[in-house]
């Protein structure tokens, strides 16, 4: 974390001064609004705490409920999740409040007495090192109160605004706050008024009956439900021997439970499965008791017990896959010709099981994208047509989604008989990991991702997918770091310098990229407005291949040591060696010519050049930022 460059700071340095719309920010919702976020969820918020470090762009959220969530039916938080949350500044807190998921165990029938469960394996949650973050477990209202606070704590001083339910929308065709929409209040003493607000942009997040959806015609299609599961929060007395441990339980004939074990050391999930649905149930199952839920359970883990004291929360929900046949306003034949100006995150536009841990996953990735794109728009950095990015990248990753959730879930709710070989649930769950872990999202070429032309100079940051943090030694202070750890949700696109084999100071290909990123008209940072600190819309670092104190910081190019703040102050922290035994070059593949890594502001990789490919590097920029005010 870096402040004082302000001047200096005294209380905690992550509430930002009040700026732009953050002072003297209205409570009461404006009549025009650059972006409208319908609905206060997990895409929702992470939206809204992006944009909120965007103080001239005036963002409000709102949400039907009249106050914050309570009780959250979401709590599997993937390692792709956490390592957003660090570019949030809050992973390390959550972290020490979450469950750590390290081991899952599998339990099966005793095949000499198949009424009863054994364990049958275990599995490391993350036995190939996919990311140095765990697999948490925390209530979905917790996740929301962390967004929260960085959005109160951001310059644009954002909080929802509770009480409003939306009911329409309309896109008209001029004016500088096209997006017509009609709200009405849901709570308070001027409950059900109506209230007319224009926007430029609007972010429906509303969940997986969205009127948002409904407005712009989006259909949702897929597979119907046909298998019921009983879930349940509970406290209880038990003498299952694995209770604080995540296990997928198959019982002879009683059906299967996916076990969570909670935050806290005592709650506990049980999906407890409650068969085939009947043709012509018409909801009926969903009327299931709590008490047949516990009896259900019961007879899964036999011989072991479950004496429930405390029910937190239970549900009883149907599997079915669903996928929306767009994530915004622009109908097909019109792609190209249009600019979308209404966007649908989450459960608006995917719907599938919960037992897979991606639902809110998937759903804050939808809002990390969109958030810094549209921020990147109002601001005049890209042009409009960097928005239609947004559904042709996410509605990819939503079909991969629903396709593997359809094969665990199915999985799930086998009978052991009908596997071939009794340890198949464990071998795909080993198998698969880095699906349901966040990391196999993987953008294709686009105005946003560049071609694999030079992918051999860097393995191991593939294009399209997210950076994968490794360790380097920064030069200042002498300090082994996570490089990608000092990239924040900051909107900024991150170019990482892996040097060539000369020290700096020395004639080298890194000094003539430098020196052609500090002075070229044709250079990326050349678009950054007069005015702003010259690092204020890209994070350049460099990465030499010698170890720290081989590195003469006073050599190295003034690109990487920018001058920041009213006072002009050296920025240090972007410059690194190579950790001996943990070479990053090694570890990641990097070629020991040197190559850039650009990173866009949503952590995944979109180029991959060699040092001198300037030309490569300005075309790249120039159709992302053709609509900057430089």
């Amino acid at each position: 974390m870096q402040f004082h460059h302000q001047g200096y700071v005294s209380g905690d340095p992550r509430i930002k001064p009040a700026s732009g719309v953050g002072i003297d920010r209205p409570e009461e919702l404006p009549d025009e609004i650059d972006v409208l976020i319908v609905g206060s969820g997990p895409a929702g918020m992470l939206t809204a705490a992006q944009l909120a470090q965007f103080p001239d762009i005036t963002t409000r959220i709102v949400e039907r409920r009249g106050g914050r969530l309570e009780i959250g039916q979401a709590d599997g938080i993937q390692a792709r999740s956490v390592e957003t949350f660090q570019a949030f500044g809050f992973a390390e807190a959550i972290i020490a409040e979450a469950y750590t998921i390290s081991e899952m165990a599998f339990w099966r029938p005793d095949t000499e007495n198949p009424q009863n469960i054994i364990r049958g394996g275990r599995a490391l949650d993350d036995a190939a090192g996919i990311s140095e973050f765990p697999h948490l477990i925390v209530n979905q209202a917790r996740v929301l109160d962390y967004f929260a606070e960085v959005a109160v704590n951001s310059p644009s001083r954002l909080t929802p605004d509770f009480g409003w339910d939306f009911q329409s929308l309309e896109v008209e065709t001029s004016g500088d706050y096209p997006v017509k929409v009609t709200l009405v209040r849901s709570a308070g003493a001027d409950s059900g008024t109506t209230r007319i607000v224009h926007a430029k942009y609007v972010v429906g997040a509303d969940g997986a009956r969205s009127k948002v959806r409904a407005s712009i015609g989006c259909t949702m299609a897929g597979d119907q439900a046909n298998h019921a599961w009983g879930v349940m929060d509970v406290l209880a007395s038990t003498d299952f021997p694995d209770i604080r441990l995540k296990c997928a339980i198959q019982s002879h004939d009683g059906g299967s439970i996916l076990l969570i074990p909670r935050e806290g050391g005592h709650l506990f999930r049980m999906y407890v499965d409650l068969g085939v649905v009947p043709e012509g149930d018409n909801g009926a199952v969903r009327k299931t008791s709590i008490e047949h839920i516990i009896e259900q359970a019961n007879a899964i883990i036999h011989p072991y017990t479950l004496d429930v004291r405390n029910v937190a929360w239970s549900s009883v929900y149907e599997v079915g896959h669903r996928l929306t046949d767009r994530f915004d306003d622009v109908l097909p034949e019109n792609i190209g010709t249009q600019n979308p100006r209404v966007f649908i995150t989450g459960d608006a536009c995917h719907t599938h099981s919960a037992k897979a841990g991606q639902g809110m996953n998937v759903s804050m990735q939808d809002g990390f994208n969109i958030g810094w794109k549209l921020a990147h728009v109002l601001e005049g950095r890209s042009p409009e047509t960097l928005l239609g990015t947004y559904s042709a990248e996410r509605q990819v990753v939503a079909k991969n989604l629903i396709d593997f959730d359809k094969e665990w879930s199915t999985l799930m709710a086998k009978k052991p008989e009908e596997f071939e070989n009794p340890s198949d649930l464990e071998d795909f769950y080993v198998r698969t990991a880095e699906f349901p872990a966040g990391f196999m999202t993987e953008y294709a070429p686009s105005m946003l991702t560049g071609s694999p032309v030079h992918q051999e100079l860097a393995t191991g940051f593939p294009l399209g997918k997210r950076f994968k943090s490794a360790m380097a030694s920064r030069v200042c202070d002498t300090n082994p770091k996570q490089l990608g750890h000092h990239a924040t949700a900051d909107g900024r696109w991150r170019i990482y310098v892996f040097a060539d084999r000369a020290l700096p100071g020395a004639q080298s290909a890194v000094s003539e990229l430098a020196q052609w990123l500090s002075t070229a008209p044709e250079s990326p940072i050349a678009a950054t407005p007069a005015g702003l600190d010259i690092d204020a819309w890209f994070d350049v670092k460099v990465i030499y291949q010698q170890k720290h104190e081989d590195i003469d910081i006073n050599a190295v190019p003034k690109i990487f040591l920018p001058e920041v703040g009213p006072y002009k102050l050296t920025e240090y922290e972007k410059v690194y060696g190579t950790l001996e035994g943990n070479d990053i070059f090694d570890v990641r593949g990097l070629s020991r010519d040197g190559v850039m890594v650009v990173v866009r502001p949503d952590q995944y990789v979109a180029n991959v050049l060699p040092l001198g490919a300037t030309t490569e590097l300005a075309e790249f920029f120039a159709q992302i930022h053709s609509g900057a005010h430089v």
